[in-house]
């Protein structure tokens, strides 16, 4: 709490606590700010996720390896190895290399059951498909060569999915609208900062140092027509009134 002196050697105290009322009729004086930042930063931020984001699908393919738990990394881990992703790229006829395919694989076992999931995410929701069940298959056939382990099954085919995997458009268009809306309250309270014109009594107590004991309404042409307006309008009745 501080104390203003006055010139009669008067004190009166002000508090400086934040006055929310005060801000809110600052943002509310140029709400059109904000509005008009928000509008431009969220479209922006459509734009830019539109652009610059690309979807991802994804797709899994479940397969049962019939062993015990201390052999089942290794044949996990199979899935993955060049020598499948190879016969995988030569039979779907893909662009990149091997290892390129298997980065897009993700191999993991199901509650530490026998069944092993075999997910593909891929920018097309179709080839993620293709992919996914013909790891699953070449699979089988070339663990048979490789180790002769013949326990494995196909238990689900992979299917499409066409929704993205990838959400953050819309995370990128939240955060610019909300962007927006706190650079245009920024900005208003700046422009506040820098309008030295007096909008409250307590201003000009602060800066003449005298109390005010009366205020002028703001009168400009327009609010004087509407008055004179009213008033002509209650002096018509007035008089319609004094005749009957």
């Amino acid at each position: 709490m501080t104390k203003i002196q006055y010139g009669n050697g008067s004190e009166i105290s002000q508090d400086k606590e934040i006055n929310l009322k005060d801000y809110f009729e600052v943002i509310k004086s140029r709400l059109w700010i904000v509005i008009v930042f928000a509008i431009l930063t969220t479209t922006g931020g459509y734009f830019y996720s539109q652009y610059t984001s690309v979807p991802l699908y994804e797709t899994s393919t479940r397969i049962i390896i019939g062993t015990e738990n201390q052999d089942m990394k290794t044949l996990m881990v199979m899935i993955k190895d060049p020598i499948i992703m190879e016969k995988v790229k030569n039979e779907l006829n893909l662009q990149g290399s091997a290892e390129g395919i298997a980065s897009r694989i993700t191999v993991e076992q199901v509650d530490e059951s026998r069944v092993v999931r075999i997910s593909v995410i891929d920018t097309n929701p179709e080839a993620a498909v293709v992919i996914a069940n013909a790891t699953a298959k070449t699979y089988k056939s070339e663990i048979v060569k490789l180790l002769n382990f013949k326990e494995v099954q196909l238990l689900s085919e992979a299917k499409l999915n066409p929704y993205p995997i990838n959400e953050s458009q819309n995370k990128v268009v939240m955060a610019a609208a909300i962007f927006g809306i706190i650079a245009g309250v920024g900005l208003i309270f700046l422009l506040d900062s820098l309008d030295g014109s007096v909008k409250r009594e307590s201003d000009v107590e602060t800066i003449l140092g005298v109390p005010v004991i009366g205020s002028v309404s703001n009168m400009n042409k327009k609010k004087f027509v509407s008055k004179k307006r009213k008033a002509k309008g209650y002096e018509v009745r007035s008089e319609s009134v004094d005749v009957k």
